[in-house]
């Protein structure tokens, strides 16, 4: 399943990504999912750091807090195209016991000193949470992160 919402960067990605404060090419990025009351469903979030995000799901039924690694990061774009692209690895997690429900994915870079968040995206359209019930695994993509277009 990808995120049925586009991808929203956070306003502070844009000026970090300026500031060539991440490597979104080298550095370690991680998806976190968060329920409908988290704070991290706000591009213009203050302070848009993994440690001031609220209501991420707790280490239960599949998940773990802190989210799953997005390897292979890579860009693609620039010169005759004005859209420069992120893209990673998909992740994944598989419910366990009574599964686990949650609104959004989080994007954050985990190498970067203060885990700076790049985007978030609603799972479902509606907006509405989405369950994972045991045994069933949720996927989602993280293709076509748009950094600028």
């Amino acid at each position: 399943m990808a995120g049925a919402g586009s991808w929203t960067l956070y306003n502070d990605f844009k000026a970090t990504a300026f500031k060539k404060a991440m490597d979104l090419t080298a550095d370690t990025f991680k998806v976190a999912l968060v329920t409908s009351a988290s704070n991290a469903i706000n591009a213009a979030l203050v302070s848009a750091q993994y440690a001031n995000i609220t209501n991420e799901l707790s280490t239960a039924n599949g998940y773990t807090a802190g989210g799953a690694t997005a390897s292979s990061p890579t860009i693609t774009g620039g010169g005759a195209t004005s859209t420069i692209t992120f893209d990673t690895a998909d992740v994944s997690w598989t419910g366990s016991g009574a599964g686990f429900t949650a609104r959004a994915a989080v994007l954050y870079d985990n190498t970067s000193t203060n885990k700076d968040l790049v985007a978030y995206c609603l799972l479902d359209s509606t907006p509405a949470d989405v369950t994972t019930a045991s045994g069933n695994t949720l996927t989602l993509q993280i293709a076509n992160v748009s950094t600028f277009a």
